[in-house]
């Protein structure tokens, strides 16, 4: 029987025709809707901030874009970055008018540190206009460190926290979150970013508006990113069912963990299963990767290297520039994501881990 890499489930239409009937009852389709202001008050009271520190736009890439250009970071100049990242945090620093310039990640927690940006500023790496450090797989960054640095070196720092909706605790500084249909906390399209300074978050509204004031004139070039109301109906419907999805997206990561621990060489970040997450990203040592993404393919197995060889090798961004990356080559060649859905069984589970196993006894 195959199995797949993910199977991403969404509320079902019963769940979210209670909205939807809201929505044909107000004829209010987007901008900034009934159901988005709902979805957004919501948002905040989960993350404990104010609801002028929320933004909701249409997706995480173009959060994460307008996030860094309200900051006002100069075009043109470097955005510091981790290599080990999906090409959407790069495209996003493109689409901001900045050039990403890559770093590599710490061992431990898989992600560009303060320290490391602060030792590539030593090193000499010039005009960098902002930092875009990334939650790997949702893993928790320590914020209040960014927000140090950022007030240290007047640099802005944007953090990219794609899949960290249960793991993000705000600090003062930006971050961006994705609730892509492959998210746990997923309604297909979206994205938030959260700020303490309801200045920056009202620019980033406004940027995602087509830079209109109240009087709607377009103050400053921008777009229109809004999120449909659409989309706010099936936000609702997923935090209606948050706790259940969460519970679950936790359980199965531990029983990964525990099944894993009768396999050799198989390893998770650290932290893993402590947060609610939609993927099972694996350590699979001398096995590699990629002879364990065949043996799997051979027996029905669906994976994926999420991240690939790292950001940094995709050919969109083979002109930036980057420094040393030894940890990011070691990632790339052994990180491999295994199957990961609601429905996966402790048999399926077995399953997966000994074909794994299989392949690194060839």
């Amino acid at each position: 029987m195959s199995v797949p890499v993910m199977r991403p489930r969404l509320p079902d239409a019963e769940a979210i025709l209670p909205y939807l009937r809201q929505i044909d009852a107000a004829r209010w389709y987007s901008n900034d809707g009934p159901l988005v202001q709902r979805l957004s008050s919501r948002i905040a009271a989960h993350f404990s901030v104010a609801e002028d520190e929320v933004a909701l736009v249409a997706n995480g890439t173009v959060g994460l874009t307008l996030g860094l250009r309200a900051t006002g970071a100069a075009a043109g100049g470097r955005c510091l970055v981790p290599a080990w990242s999906f090409s959407a945090t790069a495209h996003a620093i493109l689409g901001a008018g900045l050039v990403p310039y890559f770093l590599d990640v710490e061992p431990t927690s898989w992600s560009l540190t303060p320290q490391i940006a602060r030792q590539a500023l030593a090193d000499g790496v010039s005009e960098v206009a902002a930092v875009m450090p990334v939650m790997p797989f949702g893993r928790p960054l320590d914020l209040a460190a960014w927000d140090a640095f950022s007030d240290e070196t007047g640099i802005p720092v944007v953090v990219d926290a794609a899949a960290g909706f249960d793991s993000l605790m705000p600090a003062q500084g930006p971050t961006v979150l994705s609730l892509h249909a492959t998210k746990a906390f997923g309604v297909g399209e979206g994205g938030v970013v959260i700020c303490r300074d309801a200045n920056y978050v009202g620019d980033v509204r406004r940027l995602a508006n087509f830079g209109f004031t109240a009087d709607r004139q377009s103050a400053v070039p921008a777009t229109n990113a809004k999120m449909s109301e659409y989309t706010g109906a099936v936000g609702l419907a997923r935090f209606d069912t948050w706790p259940t999805v969460r519970d679950t997206s936790r359980a199965l990561a531990k029983r990964y963990i525990a099944a894993a621990a009768n396999f050799a060489d198989i390893q998770f970040m650290p932290g893993y299963g402590d947060w609610a997450t939609s993927t099972c990203v694996a350590m699979l040592g001398e096995r590699g990767a990629a002879a364990a993404a065949h043996c799997l393919a051979q027996n029905g197995i669906e994976s994926r290297r999420w991240w690939g060889d790292g950001c940094y090798q995709q050919p969109a961004f083979a002109d930036c520039q980057s420094g040393p990356l030894p940890m990011t080559e070691m990632l790339s060649a052994v990180a491999l994501g295994l199957p990961f859905y609601p429905e996966l069984d402790d048999v399926t589970i077995n399953r997966v881990l000994e074909t794994v196993c299989v392949a690194g006894e060839g």
